[in-house]
């Protein structure tokens, strides 16, 4: 089967947010999100990994309830920030039952094998142990999508612009086939409003987040990007437009031994 999704280029998308200065708003809620959940497990873990941490400080924030946390990032730059490794979550080799507790932030959306990737985490976690985190849904994105169609519009035919996402309905079904149970899925939708479309690619460029498909599209023309500039403009009020970002966040737990 063809890979959809270019590895190399997605540590290179985190590893020019890392330079750039990366913009953290959407991390930050989902982590805060997820250090809740733990929160309410009432438990203390023995060892973590964190998959995905653009800021630095998460692995400490993350030791307040596990003894040791282990740091894992697709890009290289925010992995050595961290202190950590890199980390393809469908091509890593794990030790077995190294984990009581795996959280996955926001990169599981983008690799090529996500059912892999799950039965990788699920075989390095131990008996009992708690796997959480988020990745974006399928109504991330409705008003940048819809001006990327204005801008095919001009050239007269269609560049794969943006990854096909998650929908929530599928998350369940995948952690129940890797070895999951309890597995719990929620809807966040966030609405952010915008200036305007640059602003908001400048926003996904400090986030890692622009398209990291192998099949790449040709940069915009000029009279395209004034088409979707144009475009995502009148999905507004005039001033600003609101894009949605829907996180799905997710939790499920392995098979308690015995």
């Amino acid at each position: 089967m063809p890979e959809l999704f270019d590895m190399r280029l997605r540590a290179l998308r985190r590893d020019r947010a890392a330079r750039a200065g990366v913009e953290l708003f959407l991390f930050e809620r989902v982590f805060d999100d997820c250090i809740e959940r733990i929160e309410l497990a009432n438990r203390r873990f023995g060892r973590a990994l964190l998959i995905g941490c653009p800021d630095p400080a998460w692995p400490s924030r993350l030791g307040r309830f596990a003894s040791t946390v282990d740091l894992a990032d697709p890009g290289a730059l925010f992995a050595a920030a961290a202190g950590g490794s890199e980390i393809i979550e469908d091509a890593w080799e794990p030790v077995a039952s190294a984990y009581d507790l795996v959280l996955a932030i926001g990169t599981l959306d983008t690799i090529n094998d996500l059912p892999l990737a799950l039965r990788l985490i699920r075989y390095a976690m131990k008996p009992d142990g708690l796997l959480i985190g988020a990745v974006a849904g399928g109504d991330t994105l409705p008003r940048l999508r819809a001006a990327m169609r204005s801008a095919d519009a001009v050239s007269g035919f269609a560049s794969p612009h943006a990854h096909p996402r998650i929908e929530p309905s599928a998350v369940s079904p995948l952690l129940d086939s890797a070895g999951f149970v309890a597995p719990v899925v929620d809807v966040d939708r966030l609405e952010v409003s915008y200036r305007s479309l640059g602003r908001l690619v400048a926003d996904l460029r400090a986030m890692g987040a622009t398209s990291v498909l192998r099949e790449k599209a040709a940069p915009l023309t000029r009279a395209q990007f004034a088409a979707a500039s144009r475009a995502f403009a009148e999905a507004g009020d005039g001033q600003r437009t609101t894009e949605t970002f829907e996180l799905l966040h997710f939790a499920a737990w392995t098979p308690a031994s015995g």
